[in-house]
């Protein structure tokens, strides 16, 4: 019980039940402690679903529609001793595990409360000036300063090169701007690092289809629901694109 190993042993409950007590009463690693409180307390997992990009194709003037930044976790301050303390090998332990639990989720529910605890840790960067500049991005994207949101978001990017959630961000806020090549490059590098980040394949996926790339679209929408078999409406497309692309003779 005393190291990040200690994962591969917990039930799908578990992990989401150890990131929902350590996120919500911020206490600090290392992982026994987790597990007493999960243990100890009994904690349910918080059912909090970030908002997806767009979901709907172009409006009737061509304008593709304008997607709302998800909300993230309130971010801890710079100071703040209680604040969660993530490594990046159990950060990455548990985010493994969540993918795994959620490619074989068995219905839409058991779904949705294991990408709340995905989200949550996403959201969690390891470093507080990079929480409160994601926050304060969002916060300007949703205000409509998207000016200002991208650049929070290009200092967030030269801070942490590394941090896929600050790319998806970014691609939010070029896709806004009709930037869908920076959006597409955004969510490329997103994937680069979180291969099943599936918020950023449903990004890529619509963004194709608004582009009329219907294969490249095809192909994204396929991994999505590998990653995500019950992302809400990615088996309907998946479908209506077969038909167009059949039809099409292709």
């Amino acid at each position: 019980m005393g190291g990040p190993s200690s994962l591969r042993v917990l039930t799908a409950a578990q992990r989401i039940a150890i990131v929902s007590v350590m996120m919500t009463h911020r206490i600090r690693w290392p992982f026994v402690a987790a597990i007493a409180l999960l243990t100890g307390l009994g904690a349910s997992p918080a059912h909090v679903v970030a908002q997806a990009p767009a979901n709907a194709p172009a409006t009737q003037d061509g304008q593709a529609p304008q997607p709302k930044l998800p909300p993230r976790a309130k971010p801890q301050k710079p100071n703040d001793p209680a604040g969660p303390q993530v490594t990046p090998e159990i950060r990455a332990e548990l985010l493994d595990g969540l993918y795994s639990e959620l490619a074989k989720a068995p219905d839409a529910a058991r779904a949705e409360a294991i990408t709340a605890s995905i989200d949550r840790l996403w959201a969690n960067s390891g470093s507080p000036t990079t929480d409160l500049l994601m926050q304060r991005a969002i916060a300007a994207f949703n205000a409509g300063q998207k000016p200002l949101a991208q650049r929070l978001l290009d200092s967030v990017v030269e801070l942490q090169p590394d941090y896929a959630e600050a790319f998806n961000r970014r691609a939010f806020v070029y896709y806004g701007q009709q930037d869908f090549s920076r959006a597409l490059g955004d969510l490329r590098r997103t994937l680069a690092l979180e291969p099943r980040h599936f918020r950023a394949l449903e990004g890529l996926a619509q963004i194709l289809r608004n582009m009329g790339e219907k294969k490249a679209a095809l192909d994204a929408y396929k991994e999505l629901l590998k990653a995500h078999p019950h992302s809400p409406g990615a088996s309907e497309a998946l479908k209506e694109l077969t038909r167009e692309i059949e039809g099409q003779g292709i």
